[in-house]
């Protein structure tokens, strides 16, 4: 089993060049890199030149308009080994991630393999098998699209990455929680491997001159979130839970008024989501 990598990317170079060096460091090449380039300029040539010279087998794409969600799902289609995973331009990989995913894939014959993502979560929990129940519940592990690994045989059934979700769409996010709700119940087994870590930054403040930029950010994002709690009939509480916490974990220390404001935005994001899901798609 070989792994191929999708990555989507728009509007950097540098943090694409981090990513592929942490790709030349891989202790296997039984992996391939799909750049899916949706910039309008040529500044990805020397980051695709520089990785191939490494060594790495990189396909170097091209996708305008920029749309994450087509831009992975053409990724899927361009595959071409069993596995797939997507990182995301800004994201690096410790020098074993590709082996220790094929390593679970073939060991555990499972269906999706989960790692961790260190910057969100240090210390893990415990190797298991997730839980529709608890998904169903966002009880289980937390799993950010660059966690994320699939065979391919699972995507192709599943149709890859429903359109109306993601950055490009007005339900700006939550395309990648969708797929596991999707692939869960159905009965496809994910693996949960907190040995095997990936890195991406994280920020736990916003500037005061970006907050404007970081409340829409929040409110569109948080869109969809809201409709996967139409479009996959989670419980009354579970929604309720979902609309109140953005509004009341601000108030924990350490409390700060832009978190506030963060967090008012993202549960009217929830809602908006919700209700136009439950209304407006069919």
């Amino acid at each position: 089993m070989n792994l191929s990598l999708v990555m989507a990317t728009v509007g950097r170079h540098e943090e694409v060049a981090r990513m592929i060096r942490s790709l030349s460091s891989q202790d296997t090449r039984a992996f391939e890199l799909i750049v899916i380039d949706q910039n309008a300029d040529d500044r990805l040539e020397p980051e695709v030149s520089g990785g191939r010279a490494a060594g790495l087998d990189i396909r170097h794409e091209r996708l305008l308009p920029p749309d994450q969600g087509a831009a992975r799902n053409r990724g899927i289609a361009l595959a071409r080994y069993e596995a797939i995973g997507f990182p995301d331009d800004d994201c690096w990989y410790e020098s074993s991630v590709v082996s220790g995913i094929l390593k679970r894939f073939s060991a555990e014959r499972c269906d999706g393999v989960v790692v961790r993502w260190h910057e969100e979560d240090p210390r893990g929990e415990p190797a298991h098998r997730l839980s529709e129940e608890k998904w169903r519940r966002f009880r289980e592990v937390k799993a950010s699209m660059i966690a994320q690994f699939f065979t391919k045989d699972l995507l192709v059934s599943l149709s890859g990455f429903d359109p109306r979700l993601g950055l490009s769409s007005w339900y700006g996010g939550a395309e990648e929680t969708d797929l596991i709700f999707r692939a869960l119940s159905r009965g496809a087994r994910f693996q949960y491997c907190p040995d095997i870590v990936v890195h991406h930054p994280i920020s736990t403040t916003v500037p005061s001159d970006e907050l404007r930029r970081e409340c829409r950010r929040a409110r569109s994002r948080a869109r969809g979130t809201g409709a996967i709690y139409a479009k996959h009939r989670l419980s009354p509480y579970v929604i309720c839970r979902g609309f109140l916490a953005p509004l009341l974990k601000p108030w924990l220390p350490p409390r700060s008024f832009a978190a506030v404001a963060v967090g008012i935005f993202e549960s009217l994001g929830r809602i908006e989501g919700f209700l136009r899901w439950r209304f407006c798609e069919r």
